[in-house]
């Protein structure tokens, strides 16, 4: 069984990640390897932090090509809070930071508003617009934990595969082909997020 390759260009979390894949049954790697992403079966882009550090940091690593290559190859790919906010052209964090332009649209903050703390710091709900993959047999409002003052705005509104109200209805999570991210954290999300890791691990073993 091949190891899933969690992209490290030096963002948090990589360890929670790859524990919740190894709880699962299934060997995950955390690696800046080009060769080990290339030959991984699935591929994991986490990230904490601001846009344009995290963007930076991953093209210093030279490791933007390669998730580019990872998602280009149609290999199941897997997208998690900042990780999903570069798939993006901009963000408004990073004005003049181009992001890895893989999905058309742009990254905005949520806007000041009474009663609304920023960053959202907490369990809110997933309202499912597409049935992705990775969403089966997930309810419908289930809860799951998100830490973030950024959300996507994707210029084609068919990638959004969930909504989340936070004082405006956004894009919480996106899909296209073999891509699923969210910017929320499945590794924080306790069952809800082991049910998303382990369908993506199904489609990870389909293509076996």
């Amino acid at each position: 069984m091949r190891a899933l390759a969690i992209v490290d260009y030096g963002a948090g979390n990589l360890r929670s990640v790859q524990k919740a894949f190894e709880h699962l049954g299934h060997p995950a790697e955390v690696t800046r390897d080009p060769a080990r992403i290339a030959a991984a079966p699935g591929v994991v882009l986490p990230g904490q932090g601001a846009f344009g550090s995290c963007m930076h940091d991953l093209e210093a690593a030279g490791l933007a090509g390669p998730v580019r290559e990872a998602i280009a190859s149609g290999r199941p790919f897997l997208g998690i809070c900042v990780g999903m906010q570069l798939l993006f052209e901009r963000s408004e964090e990073s004005p003049g930071v181009r992001g890895l332009a893989v999905l058309p649209g742009r990254i905005v903050r949520f806007a000041a508003a009474a009663g609304r703390k920023v960053p959202q710091m907490g369990w809110n709900q997933l309202r499912i617009v597409r049935p992705a993959p990775v969403l089966a047999g997930i309810a419908d409002g289930s809860w799951v934990y998100f830490a973030h003052s950024y959300y996507p705005l994707p210029d084609d509104p068919s990638l959004v595969a969930t909504l989340t109200a936070y004082g405006v209805e956004y894009a919480s999570s996106i899909w296209r082909d073999n891509v699923f991210a969210g910017v929320f954290h499945p590794e924080k999300s306790q069952r809800v997020g082991l049910a998303i890791f382990a369908h993506f691990l199904r489609q990870v073993e389909g293509r076996a």
